[in-house]
């Protein structure tokens, strides 16, 4: 399975950090985010990796190379205006290829990766849904099942990770769009399995959370030393 990383959203919210880098570079004890996405999905297994780009993506390109550094062969999808989670992936099909794959928002940080599978026979995504965080109380999808579905009134956040089967994406031409919405119409048919993930997550979406991780990181680091 190939794994794509979305990586090119502006960061307005992370700003001045993101006036001169491209949100997936900012660092967290020292490493960019995207670093530690690399990292974990070659422990997986990952072997090809595709990385979209649009804001200052020049930066991200020189700075991550072909991925061989990480025994990874990343392939790049190039975006001049951003073209939101739905238009970069579909851009990117070309480079993703006909089988399902697994997408990876560029922008949350997680302690480990979810146990990756393919997916079932007809369905055409499978999402890992978190608990709601505090900017995000009212969740997305609520979880019946082993399904996703828009309806009930306890939802979970949507994490930002799922495999897709590249057919979710098939009647749509290339332009900026949503994901959501293809996911919604997905549900509607019940073709979206899902499940809760538990492990840390948390969207690096504003600098008050990247200080929070900034510090956890910092102390997780600081304890390993002294173990």
């Amino acid at each position: 399975m190939k794994a794509m990383i979305l990586a090119a959203g502006r960061g307005e919210r992370l700003r001045p950090l993101t006036d001169h880098l491209p949100k997936p570079l900012v660092e967290v004890a020292g490493k960019p985010l995207i670093i530690y996405h690399l990292e974990k999905l070659a422990q997986a297994g990952f072997k090809e990796v595709v990385i979209n780009h649009a804001w200052l993506g020049h930066k991200l390109v020189s700075t991550l190379g072909d991925g061989a550094k990480w025994g990874l062969t990343i392939s790049y999808s190039e975006e001049i205006h951003a073209l939101e989670t739905g238009g970069g992936i579909k851009k990117a099909l070309s480079l993703l290829g006909d089988k399902p794959f697994f997408v990876i928002n560029g922008d949350v940080f997680i302690d480990t990766l979810p146990k990756i599978h393919a997916l079932s026979e007809g369905l055409l995504a499978h999402l890992w849904l978190v608990d709601n965080p505090t900017q995000h109380p009212a969740g997305d999808f609520a979880l019946i099942e082993g399904r996703a579905s828009v309806l009930g009134e306890s939802k979970l956040t949507f994490s930002g990770m799922g495999v897709y089967h590249p057919a979710l994406f098939g009647n749509i031409a290339e332009q900026a769009f949503a994901l959501a919405p293809l996911l919604r119409a997905a549900m509607d048919n019940g073709k979206v399995s899902a499940e809760h993930f538990s492990p840390y997550w948390c969207d690096v979406g504003t600098l008050e959370r990247l200080d929070k991780i900034e510090k956890r990181e910092q102390k997780r680091v600081s304890n390993a030393n002294l173990g």
